[in-house]
């Protein structure tokens, strides 16, 4: 592609392009856009812990858990890597979009914070097999969760809050105790 060529690019050019980064990137508006690097211990520890969890309650299911190598298509030409998800379409080992998102997890960093919380959500809401999309507080027990129950359906939002709750996904028939969620870490209260 030339420098003076300015056109949004497809899915394939970027993901062409991707594999040779050492970085991870979304492609928004058809440029890319490179990923917050450099997330603390706490983000990584609460990531973790939700893909364990996501693995351990789909394994030996059709849905699979993803990472956020894994991509959503939220609008044409446009993904985004949330930290967790879970895919109940068609799996090709040699893909990179997730075929039939059901569900993504955000967890909150002090710089995306606002953005993962209202531009991203409501991209999420755009994709019409997303059917949960859970946003995690690392800094206290504290998750939201959206939900509909089907296509074209409303969303309607859930707060949860302290350790002793649980996130419900009926779309994949697991729960989520958020102490599990948050092993290893403490509170101040």
């Amino acid at each position: 592609m030339s420098l003076l060529e300015t056109r949004p690019w497809t899915l394939d050019e970027f993901f062409a392009w991707q594999v040779e980064q050492d970085e991870r990137y979304e492609l928004v508006n058809g440029y890319p856009a490179r990923m917050m690097t450099g997330a603390s211990n706490r983000h990584d520890v609460v990531t973790s812990n939700i893909q364990g969890e996501l693995r351990n309650r789909l394994k030996g299911q059709p849905c699979r858990p993803f990472t956020a190598d894994g991509a959503v298509e939220t609008l044409p030409g446009q993904i985004r890597r949330p930290d967790a998800g879970i895919d109940c379409g068609a799996f090709d080992p040699d893909g990179y979009l997730a075929a039939q998102p059901v569900a993504v997890f955000e967890v909150l960093s002090p710089s995306t914070r606002d953005f993962d919380r209202l531009r991203k959500v409501d991209e999420y809401k755009r994709v019409s097999t997303m059917r949960h999309i859970v946003v995690v507080e690392p800094i206290r027990p504290q998750v939201l969760v959206w939900s509909r129950v089907s296509e074209g359906g409303a969303w309607t939002p859930e707060e949860i809050t302290g350790l002793d709750g649980v996130i419900r996904l009926a779309a994949v028939a697991i729960e989520l105790p958020l102490l599990e969620l948050y092993d290893r870490l403490s509170f101040d209260t």
